[in-house]
Protein backbone atom coordinates (compact mmCIF):
# COMPACT_ATOMS: atom_id res chain seq x y z
CA UNK A 1 0.00 0.00 0.00
CA UNK A 2 2.88 2.35 0.88
CA UNK A 3 4.36 1.84 -2.48
CA UNK A 4 1.41 2.00 -4.17
CA UNK A 5 0.79 5.39 -2.41
CA UNK A 6 4.31 7.06 -3.32
CA UNK A 7 3.43 5.85 -7.14
CA UNK A 8 0.53 7.73 -6.96
CA UNK A 9 2.60 10.82 -5.64
CA UNK A 10 4.68 10.87 -8.06
CA UNK A 11 2.33 10.29 -10.94
CA UNK A 12 0.62 13.56 -9.61
CA UNK A 13 3.64 15.29 -9.56
CA UNK A 14 4.81 14.47 -12.73
CA UNK A 15 1.38 15.63 -13.74
CA UNK A 16 1.65 19.30 -11.90
CA UNK A 17 4.66 19.70 -13.88
CA UNK A 18 3.41 18.70 -17.47
CA UNK A 19 0.74 20.88 -16.41
CA UNK A 20 3.13 23.58 -16.08
CA UNK A 21 4.77 22.98 -19.37
CA UNK A 22 1.60 22.71 -21.64
CA UNK A 23 0.43 25.88 -20.52
CA UNK A 24 3.58 27.51 -21.22
CA UNK A 25 3.67 26.25 -24.74
CA UNK A 26 -0.12 27.37 -24.83
CA UNK A 27 0.10 31.13 -23.83
CA UNK A 28 3.29 32.11 -24.09
CA UNK A 29 3.94 30.65 -27.67
CA UNK A 30 1.25 29.36 -29.31
CA UNK A 31 -1.92 31.60 -28.47
CA UNK A 32 -0.79 35.17 -28.64
CA UNK A 33 0.59 34.17 -31.70
CA UNK A 34 -2.62 32.64 -33.32
CA UNK A 35 -1.15 29.17 -33.50
CA UNK A 36 -3.89 27.03 -33.00
CA UNK A 37 -2.30 23.15 -32.55
CA UNK A 38 -4.93 20.96 -33.46
CA UNK A 39 -7.18 18.98 -31.01
CA UNK A 40 -9.50 20.66 -28.45
CA UNK A 41 -6.57 23.41 -27.32
CA UNK A 42 -6.49 24.70 -30.84
CA UNK A 43 -10.44 24.89 -31.17
CA UNK A 44 -10.27 26.68 -27.55
CA UNK A 45 -7.87 28.98 -29.53
CA UNK A 46 -10.09 29.27 -32.48
CA UNK A 47 -13.40 30.02 -29.92
CA UNK A 48 -11.53 32.57 -27.41
CA UNK A 49 -11.13 35.15 -30.60
CA UNK A 50 -15.26 35.07 -31.16
CA UNK A 51 -16.29 34.92 -27.36
CA UNK A 52 -13.28 36.57 -25.49
CA UNK A 53 -13.80 33.83 -23.02
CA UNK A 54 -10.61 32.58 -21.69
CA UNK A 55 -8.85 29.80 -23.85
CA UNK A 56 -8.08 27.71 -20.44
CA UNK A 57 -11.69 28.20 -19.75
CA UNK A 58 -13.11 27.00 -23.24
CA UNK A 59 -10.74 24.17 -22.90
CA UNK A 60 -12.63 23.01 -19.87
CA UNK A 61 -15.84 23.53 -20.99
CA UNK A 62 -15.06 21.83 -24.14
CA UNK A 63 -13.81 18.69 -22.24
CA UNK A 64 -16.43 18.25 -19.84
CA UNK A 65 -18.66 16.12 -22.15
CA UNK A 66 -15.68 14.28 -23.82
CA UNK A 67 -14.55 13.62 -20.05
CA UNK A 68 -17.88 12.48 -19.12
CA UNK A 69 -17.82 9.92 -22.54
CA UNK A 70 -14.78 9.03 -21.28
CA UNK A 71 -15.90 7.88 -17.70
CA UNK A 72 -19.07 5.99 -19.18
CA UNK A 73 -16.35 4.30 -21.55
CA UNK A 74 -13.14 3.67 -19.30
CA UNK A 75 -14.04 4.13 -15.25
CA UNK A 76 -13.29 6.26 -12.77
CA UNK A 77 -9.33 4.79 -12.61
CA UNK A 78 -8.73 6.50 -16.14
CA UNK A 79 -10.60 9.57 -15.82
CA UNK A 80 -9.20 11.09 -12.72
CA UNK A 81 -6.07 11.70 -13.32
CA UNK A 82 -7.04 12.73 -16.44
CA UNK A 83 -9.23 15.53 -14.75
CA UNK A 84 -6.52 16.74 -12.62
CA UNK A 85 -4.27 17.28 -15.79
CA UNK A 86 -7.05 18.95 -17.18
CA UNK A 87 -7.93 20.91 -14.62
CA UNK A 88 -4.31 22.46 -13.85
CA UNK A 89 -3.96 22.78 -17.63
CA UNK A 90 -7.17 25.53 -17.28
CA UNK A 91 -5.66 27.25 -14.17
CA UNK A 92 -2.64 27.37 -15.34
CA UNK A 93 -3.30 28.34 -18.98
CA UNK A 94 -5.72 31.42 -17.98
CA UNK A 95 -2.91 32.65 -15.29
CA UNK A 96 -0.19 32.96 -17.49
CA UNK A 97 -2.37 34.36 -20.25
CA UNK A 98 -1.52 38.04 -19.03
CA UNK A 99 2.23 37.50 -19.72
CA UNK A 100 1.84 37.36 -23.32
CA UNK A 101 3.90 36.15 -26.17
CA UNK A 102 7.86 35.66 -25.36
CA UNK A 103 8.35 35.88 -28.79
CA UNK A 104 6.69 37.30 -31.93
CA UNK A 105 8.17 34.75 -34.48
CA UNK A 106 6.04 32.84 -35.80
CA UNK A 107 8.80 29.93 -36.29
CA UNK A 108 10.12 30.05 -33.24
CA UNK A 109 6.88 30.22 -31.45
CA UNK A 110 5.49 26.87 -33.77
CA UNK A 111 8.70 24.72 -33.02
CA UNK A 112 9.00 26.01 -29.08
CA UNK A 113 5.76 25.55 -28.47
CA UNK A 114 5.28 22.11 -30.42
CA UNK A 115 8.18 20.71 -28.27
CA UNK A 116 6.81 22.01 -25.31
CA UNK A 117 3.40 20.41 -25.75
CA UNK A 118 5.29 17.17 -26.95
CA UNK A 119 7.30 16.89 -23.62
CA UNK A 120 4.29 17.83 -21.82
CA UNK A 121 1.95 15.07 -23.54
CA UNK A 122 4.51 12.68 -23.08
CA UNK A 123 4.66 12.87 -19.17
CA UNK A 124 1.02 12.83 -19.15
CA UNK A 125 0.75 9.51 -20.51
CA UNK A 126 3.99 8.39 -18.60
CA UNK A 127 1.64 8.81 -15.40
CA UNK A 128 -1.19 7.47 -16.49
CA UNK A 129 -3.54 10.02 -17.99
CA UNK A 130 -4.24 12.12 -20.21
CA UNK A 131 -4.74 15.40 -21.11
CA UNK A 132 -8.87 14.89 -22.07
CA UNK A 133 -9.99 15.95 -25.55
CA UNK A 134 -9.17 14.18 -28.93
CA UNK A 135 -6.94 11.60 -26.82
CA UNK A 136 -10.31 10.11 -25.04
CA UNK A 137 -11.97 10.71 -28.34
CA UNK A 138 -9.59 8.61 -30.77
CA UNK A 139 -9.56 5.84 -27.27
CA UNK A 140 -13.43 5.38 -28.27
CA UNK A 141 -13.10 5.83 -31.73
CA UNK A 142 -10.61 2.61 -31.45
CA UNK A 143 -12.91 0.47 -29.38
CA UNK A 144 -15.34 0.14 -32.18
CA UNK A 145 -13.06 0.56 -35.23
CA UNK A 146 -9.25 -1.21 -34.21
CA UNK A 147 -8.60 -1.26 -37.76
CA UNK A 148 -8.17 2.66 -37.94
CA UNK A 149 -4.66 3.57 -37.06
CA UNK A 150 -4.27 6.02 -34.10
CA UNK A 151 -2.12 8.32 -35.81
CA UNK A 152 -4.64 8.60 -38.32
CA UNK A 153 -7.25 9.82 -36.05
CA UNK A 154 -4.99 12.26 -34.76
CA UNK A 155 -4.30 13.48 -38.30
CA UNK A 156 -7.66 14.00 -38.73
CA UNK A 157 -8.98 15.68 -36.39
CA UNK A 158 -5.33 18.63 -36.15
CA UNK A 159 -5.77 18.95 -39.80
CA UNK A 160 -9.76 20.20 -39.43
CA UNK A 161 -8.55 22.62 -37.06
CA UNK A 162 -5.50 23.97 -38.59
CA UNK A 163 -8.03 24.59 -41.60
CA UNK A 164 -10.23 26.17 -39.03
CA UNK A 165 -8.07 28.30 -38.46
CA UNK A 166 -6.85 29.01 -41.51
CA UNK A 167 -10.40 30.20 -41.89
CA UNK A 168 -10.67 31.98 -38.61
CA UNK A 169 -7.68 34.14 -39.03
CA UNK A 170 -7.55 34.32 -42.48
CA UNK A 171 -3.61 33.80 -42.64
CA UNK A 172 -2.48 31.05 -44.61
CA UNK A 173 0.81 31.91 -42.66
CA UNK A 174 -0.37 30.76 -39.21
CA UNK A 175 -2.14 27.70 -40.48
CA UNK A 176 1.30 26.53 -42.02
CA UNK A 177 3.22 27.10 -38.36
CA UNK A 178 0.49 25.12 -36.88
CA UNK A 179 1.28 22.53 -39.11
CA UNK A 180 4.97 22.66 -37.72
CA UNK A 181 3.70 22.69 -34.18
CA UNK A 182 1.69 19.63 -34.52
CA UNK A 183 4.74 17.90 -36.37
CA UNK A 184 6.99 19.05 -33.86
CA UNK A 185 4.62 17.82 -31.17
CA UNK A 186 4.60 14.57 -32.84
CA UNK A 187 7.85 13.88 -32.88
CA UNK A 188 9.01 14.95 -29.34
CA UNK A 189 6.24 12.89 -27.57
CA UNK A 190 6.83 9.88 -29.98
CA UNK A 191 10.40 10.06 -28.96
CA UNK A 192 10.41 10.70 -25.25
CA UNK A 193 7.39 7.90 -25.04
CA UNK A 194 8.84 5.43 -27.46
CA UNK A 195 12.51 6.09 -27.97
CA UNK A 196 14.13 3.35 -30.51
CA UNK A 197 12.41 -0.03 -31.86
CA UNK A 198 13.47 -2.18 -29.26
CA UNK A 199 10.01 -3.84 -27.57
CA UNK A 200 8.87 -6.44 -25.18
CA UNK A 201 7.34 -9.70 -25.79
CA UNK A 202 5.37 -10.60 -22.63
CA UNK A 203 3.38 -14.00 -21.86
CA UNK A 204 0.81 -13.97 -19.49
CA UNK A 205 -0.96 -16.89 -17.40
CA UNK A 206 -3.44 -15.71 -14.93
CA UNK A 207 -6.87 -16.05 -13.34
CA UNK A 208 -8.28 -13.18 -14.60
CA UNK A 209 -7.33 -12.28 -18.28
CA UNK A 210 -10.90 -10.84 -19.23
CA UNK A 211 -10.13 -8.11 -16.58
CA UNK A 212 -6.14 -7.77 -17.79
CA UNK A 213 -7.27 -7.23 -21.47
CA UNK A 214 -10.29 -4.83 -21.06
CA UNK A 215 -7.35 -2.63 -19.55
CA UNK A 216 -4.84 -3.27 -21.56
CA UNK A 217 -7.16 -1.68 -24.27
CA UNK A 218 -9.08 0.91 -22.29
CA UNK A 219 -5.79 2.23 -20.42
CA UNK A 220 -2.72 1.20 -22.62
CA UNK A 221 -4.40 0.94 -26.11
CA UNK A 222 -2.65 -2.22 -26.42
CA UNK A 223 -4.20 -5.31 -27.79
CA UNK A 224 -3.10 -9.30 -27.55
CA UNK A 225 -3.41 -12.76 -28.74
CA UNK A 226 -4.96 -15.39 -27.06
CA UNK A 227 -3.13 -19.04 -27.07
CA UNK A 228 -5.22 -21.63 -25.14
CA UNK A 229 -3.08 -23.40 -22.82
CA UNK A 230 -3.69 -25.93 -20.48
CA UNK A 231 -1.58 -26.86 -16.77
CA UNK A 232 0.26 -29.39 -17.11
CA UNK A 233 -0.10 -30.62 -12.92
CA UNK A 234 -3.64 -29.55 -12.46
CA UNK A 235 -4.81 -29.64 -16.49
CA UNK A 236 -7.06 -26.95 -15.85
CA UNK A 237 -7.71 -24.99 -19.59
CA UNK A 238 -6.45 -21.43 -19.54
CA UNK A 239 -5.88 -18.22 -21.78
CA UNK A 240 -2.23 -17.30 -22.50
CA UNK A 241 -2.05 -13.62 -23.44
CA UNK A 242 0.45 -13.12 -25.83
CA UNK A 243 1.29 -8.83 -25.78
CA UNK A 244 3.86 -7.08 -27.86
CA UNK A 245 4.95 -3.23 -26.82
CA UNK A 246 7.44 -0.70 -27.06
CA UNK A 247 10.01 -1.20 -23.80
CA UNK A 248 8.68 2.42 -22.16
CA UNK A 249 4.77 1.45 -21.95
CA UNK A 250 5.74 -2.15 -20.19
CA UNK A 251 5.90 -0.84 -16.76
CA UNK A 252 2.46 0.66 -17.13
CA UNK A 253 1.43 -3.36 -18.01
CA UNK A 254 3.12 -4.77 -15.63
CA UNK A 255 0.95 -2.94 -13.03
CA UNK A 256 -2.23 -3.55 -14.90
CA UNK A 257 -1.37 -7.14 -14.66
CA UNK A 258 0.23 -7.40 -10.67
CA UNK A 259 -3.18 -5.10 -9.71
CA UNK A 260 -5.85 -7.98 -11.27
CA UNK A 261 -3.82 -11.07 -10.35
CA UNK A 262 -0.85 -10.75 -8.13
CA UNK A 263 -0.08 -14.55 -8.41
CA UNK A 264 -0.01 -14.30 -12.37
CA UNK A 265 2.98 -15.96 -14.34
CA UNK A 266 4.76 -13.66 -16.67
CA UNK A 267 7.25 -14.19 -19.47
CA UNK A 268 9.11 -11.27 -20.54
CA UNK A 269 11.98 -11.11 -23.73
CA UNK A 270 12.99 -8.39 -25.93
CA UNK A 271 11.93 -8.35 -29.53
CA UNK A 272 14.52 -6.13 -31.65
CA UNK A 273 12.17 -5.85 -34.44
CA UNK A 274 8.55 -5.59 -34.72
CA UNK A 275 6.43 -5.23 -37.77
CA UNK A 276 2.65 -3.64 -37.80
CA UNK A 277 0.28 -1.13 -36.57
CA UNK A 278 2.38 0.95 -34.46
CA UNK A 279 5.12 -0.26 -35.23
CA UNK A 280 7.68 -0.50 -38.90
CA UNK A 281 5.75 -1.04 -41.90
CA UNK A 282 7.15 -4.35 -43.51
CA UNK A 283 6.37 -3.18 -46.90
CA UNK A 284 8.64 -0.38 -47.05
CA UNK A 285 11.57 -2.05 -45.07
CA UNK A 286 11.61 -4.85 -47.93
CA UNK A 287 12.01 -2.09 -50.73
Amino acid sequence: MKEKAVKNLKNYVILTAAAVIYAVAISLFLDPNNIAPGGVTGISILVNRFTKIPTGTVNMMINIPIVLLGLWKFGWRFICSTMYALALITIFINSLAVYGAVTDDLLIAAVLGGALIGVALALVFKAGATTGGIDIIVKVVRTKRRHIKTNILFLAFDSMVILASWMVFQDLTVAFYAGIAVITDSIVMDKILYGSDEAKMIFVICDQPEQVKQRLFGELDLTATIIPAKGAYTNAPKEMLMIVTRKQVYPKLEEVVKDEDASAFMIVSSASEIFGEGYKDITQNKL
